[in-house]
Order: structure tokens, then sequence, then C-alpha cells
């Protein structure tokens, strides 16, 4: 009786731990809790050992570790398996399955999971906020790939690679080069949410044996999660650690401008389409959040619908001259257009922003041209938003620099 007490505690341990690998968004080497049961299930006799218990236990495939302790993202998620398998899983439902170099790949897998072997390589990098964070990760022989030309660059480590011939450019989002990108082993792409509007582009590629993935790291509504994505592609390329070091930097850099008492100063965040529209941040988004981090409020108090996806809206001149002509400070985000370099440029695209108070008083700035880019800065750029709210230290800033007007540093 001592033998069969101590199989039905081993098959208890079994199942106990199978809820804990599914928890866990994982597919394993089967589809769900039920059929994993069922295909652990054994005729348990006087005869049967623990020993065969425990090896219809390994046929199942991957056991459930331990997760990623996430502390602002809320898109995708990382968990570990023994043998040092990791699954990442993406607010999609995309999951890759990341297989150490000397391990087997599990069986039974379901058909969608992403199976990638390290070394990780070859990839093709759409996502240009994402190459920031391969950079800091030392990982940039990673990507073979660019979707952005050498010129399009705003990180000396990217341009130089594309210059050198490491990294090629294989097309935009919307039109790869499909026979480079097969002829490179290309195994995986990585794309931002502007995929979404040429879905022939993910059939096309997967079609050709390319498998897709998403980032969402836009999607955040914190600032340090957008950051925190880091840690994804820190899993996936097996550089946790140096993932974590680049958080907890710009996690520090946002503590020391975040300890001050808030100010009453309002801010608005936009910038002039080509059809004359302005476009601005949802109050949901990151930018806001950043600004109110940074002590100041958003001028658009209640913008948008917090439940939707998307991080920007467009709305007519006069009802941005309505809800912003009084705000202290006004941002125009040049990252998107190449900027401007004065006051009178900024009247160019909207004449009615001359009688906005912050014009008026001289308070109006830009960013600079390489802010999505420098996704591993947004520290820094909350740092550069105090700076402005303060009224000091702006020859220290990164990210934002005061528009003038023209001649008016000559006249100085």
């Amino acid at each position: 009786m001592a033998g069969r007490k101590n199989i039905v505690i081993l098959c208890c341990l079994f199942f106990l731990g199978l809820p804990g690998l599914y928890s866990c968004g994982s597919s394993g080497s089967i589809s769900n809790t039920e059929a994993a049961i069922e295909t652990a299930s054994i005729e348990i006799t006087e005869s049967t050992t623990a020993d065969e218990i425990i090896v219809d236990r390994d046929s199942t495939g991957l056991v459930y570790e331990s997760s990623m302790e996430l502390q602002y993202a809320q898109n995708f998620s990382v968990d570990y398996y023994e043998g040092g398998y990791t699954l990442l899983t993406i607010k999609d439902g995309t999951k890759i399955l990341v297989v150490p170099e000397k391990e087997r790949i599990p069986e039974n897998l379901e058909d969608d999971i992403i199976v990638l072997k390290r070394p990780i390589e070859n990839l093709y990098l759409v996502a240009s906020a994402v190459m920031d964070m391969f950079c800091e990760l030392d990982a940039l022989d990673a990507i073979a790939l660019s979707g952005q030309k050498e010129d399009g660059w705003y990180i000396d480590a990217a341009k130089k690679a594309m210059a050198d011939g490491s990294m090629l450019y294989a097309g935009k989002y919307n039109k790869p080069d499909y026979e480079l990108i097969v002829s490179q082993n290309c195994s995986l792409a990585i794309e931002n949410m502007m995929i979404s509007h040429s879905p022939e582009v993910i059939e096309k590629l997967e079609d050709f044996g390319v498998p897709v993935m998403i980032e969402y790291s836009s999607y955040e509504s914190h600032p340090l999660g957008r950051v925190e994505w880091i840690k994804f592609f820190g899993a996936l390329v097996g550089k946790e650690e140096k993932a974590e070091e680049a958080f907890n930097k710009q996690t520090a850099i946002l503590e020391q401008v975040t300890s001050d008492e808030k100010t009453d100063k309002t801010v608005a965040f936009f910038f002039i389409t080509s059809n004359g529209l302005v476009q601005v941040r949802q109050s949901s988004d990151y930018v806001p959040k950043m600004i109110a981090l940074a002590g100041g409020r958003y001028i658009f108090d209640h913008l948008g619908d917090p439940q939707s996806n998307r991080s920007t809206m467009n709305m007519q001149v006069e009802e941005f001259y309505k809800g912003a002509k009084d705000a202290d400070f006004i941002i125009y985000n040049s990252s998107i257009d190449g900027g401007v370099a004065s006051i009178e440029q900024l009247l160019d695209k909207c004449e009615l922003l001359e009688d906005f108070n912050a014009v008026q008083d001289g308070n109006v700035f830009c960013t600079t041209n390489d802010m999505y880019q420098q996704s591993m800065s947004i520290g820094y750029l909350v740092e550069d938003i105090y700076t402005m709210l303060h009224g000091k230290g702006e020859e220290n800033m990164r990210y934002l620099f005061r528009l003038e007007q023209e001649g008016q540093d000559a006249v100085e």
C-alpha cells in the first residue's frame, strides 16, 4: 500500500502543476488542461512505478517555472519553463517560444506558436522604436534587415550597420522586399501597428515562411510601460539582465523629476497635418502622462475615448484654438514632419497660433526629430518637460528646444 500511496501523491503533484503551466498563457505541447490530463492519464496499478509516471509527465512537454515581473507594461508577458525555454505572449495572442540552442523543439505545439531557436538572428525590424532597445541590449547583430533606409535612422549604431552592409534595407512596412527577406533566411519580422493598414503583407510574409509579430509599446498608457518593452526583447535574445539595467536607469531618472510638487502650468502637445488639421494626443496617452509626471497638466483633460486603441486624434484648427489658446506652454511635435526652426515657421503652418498665450510669452518648444526612435530615453524627455516647466537648465535639454523669433539670437 505504501507504494500505491506514493504513486497517488506523485500524480497529485503532477496535476497540481498543470494549472501553473496553462494559466501563464503557454500552449506547451498540448492545447489545454483537459487535453493534458487526458494525455497524462495512465492506468495506475500496484505494479506502476514512480519512474513511469515521471516519464509520462515529461512527455507532455514544457514544465512551467516562473513569470517575469512587470511594473508598468500591460501588453505582453514572459513565462519561463524548465530547460531554459521562454514563452513570450503579446496582447493580440501572438506567442513566441524561444528554444535554447542545444534543446529540442517540443512536439505537438499549437500551429500558431512561433518557434525560434537561439541564437536569435536574421530579424527584419520594421518597428523603428525597437532599434534603440536592441542597441541598449548590445544585440544589434540579431537584426539583418531594416524597414528604414540609412538616412532615415537617427540612431548612430543603426546608421553604421547599414553603411557597412551588416544590416540591409528590406523595404517599408507596406512594400517589403520579399525576395531579399527570404534570401536572408529571415527568422521573424517585427512590425508596429502600421502593418494593420496592410494585412496582405502579413499574409504574404507568412506564406513565405516568415513569421510576423507586432510590438505594442505605443499602446502602453504609462511612459515607463513603453520603456519596459525592452524586457520583452531582452527575453527574446536572452539578455534579461541588461534589459533590467536599462529599464531601471530610466526609472531612476523619472523618480528624480517627479518628486517635487505639481505646478498649475498647462501644456499643449500637437502637430499640424498636411491638410491643415491639428493632431493632438488623447488624454489617456503616454505623452499627457509624461507632462503630469513632470509636474504640469495636459491642456485637454478629457479628450478622446480612453478605451480606444488610438493614441492621437485630429481636430479642426478652430477647435484646437478654443481648447489650447490659454495653455502656458505649447510643444510642437516635429518627429513627424521634420519640424520647424523658428516661431515664424510655426506660424506659417497655422496663423491662429499667434494669439496663443504661449506664443505671446515666448513659451514655444519643439521636439527633436529623433524623439520616437529614442525609445529608451523616456526618462530624459520627462526631465526636459520638467526643465521647461521650471524655466531653468534648458541648455541641458536632450529632446526639446525653445523656438525663437527669426534673427533673435543674432540680435542678442
